[in-house]
């Protein structure tokens, strides 16, 4: 019999609201939920350090072994690979149900209408992210973001550019088409649903300070109200992805040359 013909005659599986709500919890606790944990920890760290959370810094992507380049690729390139392992896990769950990514709208059906809408959408946010990230510094609410501070090699741009990638498919996938389709399937309102997966959002961006809190909180709202609009997470993909682009290497292309950008 063929392989298609087997998958056809399989039992489609019933897993009780315990299993699901155990499952997602689970996912959570090996990617966003526990980068959570460690962005309180992390924030009350710099609110109990001497000085203004301004004069201190949180770096996004740093050297693993500073004056070894080859180690530290290979340190960097590991650590964007395990980082999307949760992702590979929700596509493993999503086709358990007979439903696979495509269910998310992760898929490459309408690769012009995510790339479309999600250029807009990152153009529209990143402007209006940057100046209220600048106020929050200014008012003392947010360390100081560093991008990155990698060392001056062959391999810095395209690990950036690698990392942001990553950093947009594990935060759309999970906290936003994953996260949303598991709480609608355990009876949540829209409503619920939206506040945890925002204030999930802004929790995993604490370490940055309050500002990024809030600023990451507000972005969560406009793109869970964004996914159930258009069904897709690709758009919020795009959009993430070209946002952490333009922040990583614009700062490597801009750090110490102009006046308006902050640095430690």
């Amino acid at each position: 019999m063929e392989a298609g013909r087997v998958a056809e005659t399989l039992p489609q599986e019933v897993v009780s609201p315990k299993i699901l709500k155990s499952e997602m919890l689970l996912v959570l606790a090996l990617s966003l939920g526990a980068s959570a944990v460690s962005s309180l920890i992390s924030f009350v760290g710099s609110l109990t350090k001497p000085g203004d959370l301004k004069d201190q810094a949180a770096t996004l992507n740093g050297s693993y072994a500073p004056g070894r380049p080859w180690l530290d690729l290979s340190w960097q390139l590991f650590g964007i690979a395990t980082a999307l392992v949760p992702v590979l896990l929700v596509a493993h769950f999503l086709v358990r149900e007979r439903a696979g990514l495509a269910v998310i709208g992760f898929d490459r059906r309408k690769p012009w209408f995510d790339l479309g809408r999600g250029t807009l959408l990152a153009a529209g946010i990143g402007t209006a992210g940057l100046a209220f990230y600048l106020v929050a510094r200014a008012a003392g609410f947010n360390l100081t973001v560093v991008p990155e501070s990698l060392p001056e090699v062959w391999w810095k741009f395209p690990v950036l550019i690698l990392s942001a990638l990553q950093n947009s498919i594990v935060e759309e996938v999970i906290v936003v088409g994953y996260l949303l389709r598991r709480l609608d399937q355990l009876g949540w309102p829209p409503m619920a649903s939206l506040i945890t997966s925002s204030v999930l959002r802004g929790s995993y961006h604490l370490y940055q300070g309050i500002g990024g809190f809030i600023g990451n909180m507000v972005m969560g709202v406009v793109f869970v109200l964004l996914y159930r609009r258009w069904g897709r997470v690709g758009p919020l993909v795009v959009a993430h992805a070209l946002l952490d682009i333009v922040a990583f290497v614009g700062y490597a292309l801009l750090a110490g040359r102009v006046d308006w950008l902050p640095t430690p």
